[in-house]
């Protein structure tokens, strides 16, 4: 197989440049924007039917229509999708057109801000993060399954490297324990371990599921809540990716035959790379897909603990 090389300046549309993806159809969350809407855009150019799965509808066919005038004949649609609760992502699986979805590209997310909880209780950093993207994947399953080589792509960051470990805690009492940068490392490393344990569980079932770091400090408004966010991304830019530049591994693991030889591997400039250890850890993987089904299927009241996670048994 002749495989290009890719790093860390290839543009998005550099991956996909002769590629032939028509007839595939991938759902990209928190496509109305940077990283997102850019990977839109690139699987769009090659022929793929793409959708935009936002939560502002209007901000979406926006987008749409941009990668439509840039792309005559793209195939496009939006869904309205808000991560922030578990009924709107039930509703969007639910009424999915497809019944063949080559590829989810979990890519939305938030950061920073005062302490709030989405509809269902959770912290919303990692509510939106993790908890609505398991959910979502669960209930598309059916059609990833039915594609002949579908993927699962889950867009972490190099701050899932900063907790030294999966805080349980921060799921159980999230007010007591809300930290903006501490909860969004929590949230990226579960973004790791999802991808990872959902390779281990469904891998043998032809799913290839990988997580990724897109690049240092891309300016996209995920921080757009957290003054301190916009500064740091303000102050960066002149060494900071492009958004064209950071969706170039999201394109390249949603679409690279070779990457189906990483599954549940974790990806940075085009290329496969090691996580943290904790990251690595198959048991805290495992634990957290175990809570996150039983939090999914009974979310937590606002504002009061919930059940914890039991603790493995000794070997």
């Amino acid at each position: 197989m002749n495989r290009r090389r890719f790093g860390k300046r290839t543009r998005c549309d550099a991956v996909v440049a002769g590629v032939d993806l028509r007839g595939k159809a991938y759902a990209i969350t928190g496509a109305n924007a940077g990283i997102g809407y850019e990977t839109a855009r690139a699987l769009a150019s090659r022929g793929a039917r793409v959708y935009l799965l936002c939560r502002h509808p209007l901000r979406g066919s926006l987008a749409a229509e941009r990668i439509r005038r840039a792309h005559p004949g793209a195939w496009v649609e939006v869904l309205s999708l808000d991560l922030a609760s578990l009924r709107s992502v039930r509703a969007c699986a639910k009424r999915f057109p497809e019944r063949l979805l080559e590829g989810l590209i979990a890519n939305a997310g938030v950061f920073g801000g005062s302490y709030r909880e989405t509809e269902d209780g959770f912290e919303r950093t990692v509510g939106v993060c993790h908890f609505g993207h398991f959910a979502l994947f669960l209930g598309l399953w059916e059609r990833l399954r039915a594609a002949e080589r579908p993927r699962l792509v889950v867009v972490s960051s190099g701050s899932h490297r900063s907790p030294p470990r999966l805080d349980f805690e921060h799921f159980l009492r999230p007010r007591e324990r809300y930290r903006p940068l501490v909860a969004y490392g929590q949230a990226k490393l579960c973004n790791v371990l999802f991808a990872a344990e959902a390779q281990r569980r469904f891998g043998a079932e032809g799913l290839t599921a990988v997580s990724l770091h897109p690049g240092p400090l891309i300016a996209t408004d995920i921080g757009r809540d957290a003054w301190y966010a916009r500064l740091a991304i303000a102050l960066a830019r002149p060494f900071s990716r492009s958004v064209v530049q950071g969706a170039a591994t999201s394109v390249y693991c949603a679409t690279a035959p070779e990457v189906e030889e990483h599954g549940g591997g974790y990806f940075r400039d085009c290329a496969p790379c090691l996580p943290s250890s904790e990251a690595r850890d198959p048991e805290v993987a495992r634990r957290l897909w175990e809570l996150s089904e039983d939090l999914v299927a009974r979310p937590p009241v606002l504002g009061a603990p919930v059940a914890r996670a039991a603790p493995s048994p000794p070997a």
